[in-house]
């Protein structure tokens, strides 16, 4: 029963790592910085405009947590992209456009630090297997490298 117990204990240590591990979308790409997650959000938007896509909208849940009173890390999802692109892609797939816009994800960290994770266009847009949609994939996989990039950088 002990040796049983003990499977179960070691078991459950590992669980949550393999379970991050399982979860990683294909294609994720993460950045610590040193940035507070505050300045870390203003730099990715700044990052997106110098870049020349947009910001489409700002999803945060610790922003409308807060404006129930309740505090937890800070998060926020910036969605990214710009027109002529979106044109592109439901020429090419009308299904494809539900990937639309991007996303780049800011997280604060324990030390007052802020993440940056995003998904490469390659693969989020891979399923869809549409020589266009995969032109497209390619133009935009630097474009988003470069806006976390400099959205990280010093």
């Amino acid at each position: 029963m002990k040796a049983l117990a003990a499977c179960f204990a070691v078991l459950a240590a590992l669980a949550p790592a393999t379970i991050a591990v399982a979860q990683a979308p294909s294609g994720m790409r993460v950045l610590a910085t040193q940035h507070s997650f505050e300045r870390l959000l203003g730099r990715v938007e700044q990052a997106v405009e110098k870049n020349r896509l947009g910001v489409i909208a700002t999803a945060s849940a610790s922003r409308g947590a807060a404006a129930r009173g309740v505090r937890i890390p800070g998060n926020a999802v910036v969605m990214v992209f710009r027109n002529d692109l979106a044109v592109r892609l439901l020429a090419a797939s009308v299904p494809a456009g539900i990937e639309a816009p991007l996303r780049l994800y800011v997280t604060a960290n324990a030390d007052r630090t802020a993440t940056l994770s995003y998904r490469a266009p390659s693969a989020v847009f891979a399923p869809y297997r549409h020589p266009e949609i995969e032109r497209l994939a390619h133009e935009l996989d630097p474009l988003m490298e470069q806006i976390a990039k400099d959205a990280a950088g010093g």
